[in-house]
């Protein structure tokens, strides 16, 4: 079946989709989002940790192989708003010098095709567009903003502010993170944390929140559901994309479109390139999938069995003061941040023998961390396609400066008073800030992508999510790929529909 032809299609309704969409709306052209996902529903799992982390019920029914062949359910989420609907609404900008090639324990980075200042005004925009929640002047990376953040910073809860004066007691220097959350919306909706739980319109300001409801709200601007893409139809010339062909109500359909943006994630977005056309469709560089990052993240659990942690969300603060380096002048180690309040029920999923009652007793008296460094773009780091199985051969990368972070943290807890801490990493089996599979560049034998995000090969194609970003950085990637989605909004605008 072929439906009619809009002037752009949409593939995905994540942070860079949905972002996308909200840039171009004003232009009047006719758009489609397609989304292989439905909205999200409530329902008395989307506050049930048990469900959520025991039982996974958010997670997809889908298989993925790694680099040995050996099968593993991914942690991505198939719903409007993609990823987003279960993130922990950091908004952080990558800081000035993450443009740049920097030196890391474990490699050097390549740098981006243009600087911090160049992305900068999108920052704000992004910002405005996510309700941002923060505080200038706490951070001592913090790069420069032309405009103040649109909301004062999400507050401490009582036990949380006494942590906050701990660290500080310790050396370091906590600032208050950025955040995309109306807290006492919130909590008024339940008493969780929001970090990781499924959001239903309680105050989250994901891609669906945020980017597809300003989308939405103009006419010429529509959403189909359950309508999961299969391929991109190159037109007779071998160049430009003809259209877009999709499975939807147990058919397969093809929709025709002047200009296509795929915003399907690091994994799916070079999945789909790569099952369109031999060889790749857009990878004259044959660098389509490859370069894979996945943060090198930890849970650090600081137990102070003196000391009750009662508070809900917990997740309000950050520590950059190994950052740029590791405080001693040597390599960059990577970024601290609070997670979402661990209960009892949450540890259980992992502790499995253990009794929830005594994972209760930790969570009451403990502090949960998350450890971040970055992950080093690798050519052999990469998704492949066996059949219509999806490979993902990551190479994890600098995990000595992670190592080093870990140990940081540990030290600087154990000087703020805390006699217990634990540590855990993260696997695969947990999307810890995917990127990179399709990234930009400024030569198209290196990079599949132009500054903008359209392919080099293919002029009215563009790639407009995680997949683009050259380096992982060390910090939430979220409002970075909202700000350049902006960015590219505003280049299509200019370029591709003046007339």
């Amino acid at each position: 079946m072929t439906d009619a032809s809009p002037d752009i299609v949409i593939i995905g309704s994540g942070m860079g989709g949905a972002t996308c969409a909200a840039g171009l709306a004003a232009s009047g052209a006719d758009i489609l989002i397609l989304e292989r996902g439905e909205r999200l529903k409530r329902s008395p799992e989307t506050r049930d940790p048990r469900a959520i982390f025991q039982r996974g019920v958010f997670r997809p029914q889908e298989t993925w192989i790694d680099g040995a062949g050996r099968p593993f359910n991914p942690g991505n989420y198939y719903y409007v708003g993609g990823n987003t609907k279960l993130y922990g609404a950091v908004l952080i900008r990558y800081r000035a010098q993450d443009f740049h090639p920097i030196e890391h324990a474990g490699g050097a980075t390549p740098g981006w095709p243009f600087a911090y200042e160049e992305l900068e005004p999108w920052y704000g925009r992004a910002e405005a567009l996510y309700q941002a929640r923060g505080a200038l002047g706490q951070d001592p990376t913090e790069p420069p903003h032309s405009t103040p953040y649109p909301l004062p910073p999400v507050r401490d809860e009582p036990a949380i502010a006494a942590v906050r004066q701990r660290m500080a007691g310790a050396g370091l220097r906590p600032f208050s993170l950025p955040m995309g959350i109306d807290v006492d919306k919130w909590v008024a909706g339940g008493k969780t944390a929001w970090d990781s739980f499924p959001d239903v319109g309680d105050g989250k300001m994901d891609a669906e929140a945020g980017g597809l409801a300003a989308a939405l709200a103009h006419p010429n601007v529509r959403l189909q559901t359950s309508a999961r893409v299969e391929r991109l139809v190159l037109d007779s010339d071998g160049r430009r994309i003809r259209g877009v062909e999709f499975r939807s109500g147990g058919g397969t359909r093809f929709v025709g479109a002047k200009l296509v943006i795929v915003s399907a994630g690091a994994v799916n977005s070079a999945a789909l390139l790569l099952r369109s056309a031999d060889g790749g469709l857009a990878n004259r560089s044959g660098m389509v999938g490859r370069h894979f990052m996945n943060h090198n993240a930890s849970a650090v659990l600081a137990i102070d069995p003196r000391v009750v942690n009662d508070s809900v969300y917990q997740k309000t603060l950050g520590i950059n003061d190994f950052y740029l380096d590791d405080g001693h002048g040597g390599p960059p180690l990577g970024n601290l941040q609070l997670l979402g309040r661990v209960t009892g029920p949450i540890l259980k999923a992992n502790l499995k023998w253990a009794p929830e009652w005594s994972l209760d007793w930790v969570s009451r008296h403990a502090v949960d961390w998350y450890a971040m460094s970055e992950d080093l773009p690798n050519p052999e780091s990469r998704v492949t396609i066996d059949g219509a199985q999806i490979r993902l051969d990551w190479k994890r990368s600098n995990w000595q400066a992670h190592l080093g972070l870990v140990a940081k943290l540990r030290e600087r807890l154990r000087a703020a008073g805390y006699p217990i801490v634990l540590s855990r990493p993260f696997d695969r089996r947990t999307p810890s800030h995917q990127c990179g599979t399709i990234r930009i560049g400024a030569d198209p034998a290196t990079a599949p992508l132009d500054p903008f995000c359209r392919a080099w090969d293919c002029p009215n194609l563009f790639v407009v999510d995680a997949s683009f970003l050259p380096t992982s950085a060390g910090v939430n990637p979220s409002l970075t790929i909202a700000a350049q989605a902006l960015r590219v909004a505003d280049h299509i605008v200019k370029t591709d529909l003046k007339g």
